[in-house]
């Protein structure tokens, strides 16, 4: 079984459930926002980890294996996306990401920020002018290296 096909399972699941997505993440003890990363396969779960997700969304052993499986990273969706929530990212990046690298350059110098060694964090903040998504990108800076 291929990743797409084991998220759709895992979506299926998960509806026929009436779980939440933090529901899923507590029973791994990893960040709910990692977890979602998985288990929409882009990230490698360990055995234990996908057992525990598959036992409590009653998944078939193949579902479980395929979540232990290395991904084929960043290919589920075609670029620029179509989906209206996914291309106000896009459009943000678009206009801020000259901005995010001039800061992040004179903070830092030259270098990058790490996808790898990286914490995503979403919240919701209550306003009076309707709520606020709050997005955290926390990830490793490494500096290009002469040699």
């Amino acid at each position: 079984m291929n990743r797409q096909e084991a998220t759709q399972k895992i979506i299926e699941a998960k509806v026929a459930k009436g779980l939440t997505w933090f529901d899923i993440a507590a029973v791994t003890e990893n960040s709910e926002s990692w977890v979602v990363t998985a288990l929409l396969g882009q990230a490698t779960m360990s055995r234990t980890e996908a057992e525990k997700v598959g036992k409590l969304l009653e998944l078939d052993q193949e579902v479980v294996e395929a979540l232990t499986q290395i991904p084929h990273r960043g290919t589920v969706m075609q670029m620029p996306p179509t989906d209206p929530l996914l291309y106000r990212f896009y459009e943000a990046l678009l206009v801020y990401g000259p901005t995010l690298k001039e800061l992040i350059h004179e903070k830092f110098g030259e270098g990058i920020m790490s996808a790898i060694d990286f914490e995503l964090d979403i919240q919701k903040k209550a306003d009076s002018k309707g709520d606020r998504v709050v997005i955290t990108f926390n990830g490793k800076f490494l500096p290009y290296r002469k040699w």
